[in-house]
């Protein structure tokens, strides 16, 4: 696929539903699964896979969306042929999220011997899918790196996180090429996520500062709202926004440093980014740095506008400490 776009700048989609049917077809034949009596369970190929399926990039940041259903036909050895249909695979499922339906006509011990050994290993398949399709399509819809003279989407380009690629190599994955992505971090492992580095300049200590983002008192006026639980001490787990904003606090160095956990009500529950702000006070003035890491790839927009608005200008205003852009 050659790509026509400078600095990897604009909206950039590749359809990939027919490499997801072929992706599929092979990887469910020849799963075989026994049980104590012997009776024998395994997939044999795909029955039909409709939907969408597309890699897509813009920013330099890469991403995959995908909606489908599949079926896939399996054979018993008691003689039963059957089918077992997944009617939701989303680029957004979770694991535990994944519903597998059986066909009616299927006997007892067949049915048993699905679920409780078939569906597992099926399962693995389906985790797989998303990395394995951004790591086989991704470099197809991006100018390399070297090519790129934007430093915002080269920066973008290099900060691109997804979990690691399928342990076996096969014709899908591309081992030979495919390079070993930065693992995502525990607290962290719902969306592929991006970085994000934020910084201001307010008039007045680092130590006032310090206070303001940690008092309840203080941040009850510039959230303009009660807080739960927020207080200058490591462990304090918070609420903010009438909780559409949730927290821990991780370390605290007094008057210079803040590291927590941060998350937005709307995310999946277990997803946050770490923030770690430092205040750098200068003669009469203090520069709040926030560096975050865990933001999913598509809402950095959302976070950024977000944490300006709502703390770095809400501060400014409620307590007169620098001018308001």
């Amino acid at each position: 696929m050659v790509v026509q776009n400078p600095n990897n700048w604009h909206w950039v989609d590749k359809n990939c539903i027919d490499w997801a049917r072929a992706y599929f077809d092979e990887k469910v034949k020849g799963i075989s699964v026994s049980d104590d009596e012997g009776t024998t369970v395994k997939l044999t190929s795909v029955k039909s896979l409709n939907g969408d399926c597309e890699v897509c990039q813009r920013k330099g940041r890469i991403i995959s969306l995908f909606d489908m259903s599949l079926v896939v036909n399996y054979e018993s050895s008691t003689g039963h042929k059957g089918t077992i249909t997944v009617p939701e695979v989303m680029y957004d499922t979770e694991p535990d999220e994944y519903q597998f339906d059986v066909d009616q006509m299927v006997d007892e011990p067949t049915r048993i011997l699905i679920r409780s050994k078939l569906v597992p290993e099926f399962k693995k398949i389906l985790e797989d899918f998303g990395p394995t399709l951004i790591n086989v399509h991704g470099s197809d819809i991006q100018v390399d790196a070297d090519q790129v003279m934007s430093t915002f989407t080269k920066g973008n380009q290099n900060l691109n996180h997804m979990k690691s690629v399928v342990k076996e190599k096969t014709t899908f994955n591309k081992a030979e090429t495919v390079k070993q992505s930065t693992p995502l971090p525990a607290y962290a492992q719902k969306y592929n996520i991006s970085k994000l580095h934020l910084s201001t300049e307010f008039n007045t200590t680092a130590e006032q500062l310090y206070k303001t983002l940690l008092e309840p008192q203080r941040v009850a006026m510039w959230t303009r709202s009660s807080p739960d639980g927020i207080e200058p001490k490591v462990g304090a787990e918070f609420k903010l926004f009438g909780g559409g904003v949730q927290g821990k606090i991780l370390r605290l160095v007094e008057n210079k440093e803040i590291e927590m956990l941060w998350r937005l009500s709307s995310w999946k529950e277990g997803h946050y980014v770490k923030i770690i702000i430092t205040l750098d006070q200068g003669s009469g003035e203090t520069v709040m740095n926030v560096d975050m890491n865990g933001v999913p790839i598509g809402d950095e927009e959302l976070v950024e506008e977000n944490f300006k608005d709502k703390y770095f200008r809400a501060i400014k205003i409620t307590f007169g400490f620098g001018a308001v852009l």
